[in-house]
This record gives structure tokens, C-alpha cells and sequence, in this order.
């Protein structure tokens, strides 16, 4: 029976933290970003992140989406960067062409800082990406 079960690879999909300025507040923000760089639009995302490390963990966050055109990308959170220091997944489900698609992103700890910062896909953005 285990073997009938197919799970297919997620290809396409990115989690990016993204540093950014914010007109309103006139700060550096930095935001999580969900990028679907596939020619096809995924249906009923469902996304759902939380920090942690050894002695820490944060309250897990729930954010769905309807639909993520093809090429496009959606904000999926505001990131503090007292989280940086903690490991941050971002398991990600959604539907490809009546096709449930599973995978867990995750930004190691300290590795989401400004050194670290690269072109992403889609975006006319500088940040993290994990593809």
C-alpha cells in the first residue's frame, strides 16, 4: 500500500525573506515571500511557519492563499529579526493541477542576514532564498 503512494517533487516554489524598505513606516523591513516561478497556477495554498531551536520554539502561523498565479509571488508574513537566530520553517501545501504538492522550507539559523542577500526570482528584490 505504501508504495501506491506517490508524492511528487515540488519544483518552481520558493520561500524567500526578503529585505525591503517600507514607505509607510520609513524602515527596513524584512518579509517572507511565497514565489511561484511555474507556468501554471497553484490553488488552495496552505502555509504554516514557526521558529524554533534547542530550548526555544515560537507560535506556529497559518496563512492561506486561494491562488498564486503563474509567475507571481504573495507576501506571507512581516519576519522580526530576533527570529533570525532561531531555525524558520515554512511548510508549504498546495494543489497543482488537481495534484496535492507537500514541502518544508527552512532558513537555517543566522543564515538570513544582509551578506547573505541575492537576486530572487521574479522579484526586482535583494533577500534569503531557499529553492
Amino acid at each position: 500500500m505504501k508504495k501506491d503512494i506517490e508524492i511528487p517533487k515540488v519544483e518552481g516554489v520558493y520561500v524567500a525573506i526578503v529585505n525591503e524598505y517600507n514607505d509607510i513606516y520609513k524602515s527596513q523591513d524584512w518579509n517572507a515571500y511565497i514565489i511561484n516561478d511555474n507556468s501554471v497556477d497553484l490553488d488552495i495554498l496552505l502555509i504554516v511557519t514557526n521558529g524554533y531551536s534547542e530550548d526555544k520554539i515560537t507560535s506556529t502561523f497559518r496563512k492561506k492563499l486561494d491562488k498564486l498565479p503563474a509567475k507571481s509571488y504573495a507576501k506571507i508574513e512581516l519576519m522580526q529579526e530576533d527570529l533570525f537566530a532561531l531555525n524558520n520553517q515554512f511548510k508549504v501545501t498546495f494543489f497543482e493541477s488537481d495534484k496535492l504538492y507537500d514541502r518544508t522550507f527552512l532558513f537555517r539559523k543566522n543564515t538570513i542576514n544582509l551578506k547573505a542577500l541575492q537576486p530572487i526570482p521574479l522579484m526586482e528584490a535583494r533577500g534569503v532564498l531557499v529553492k
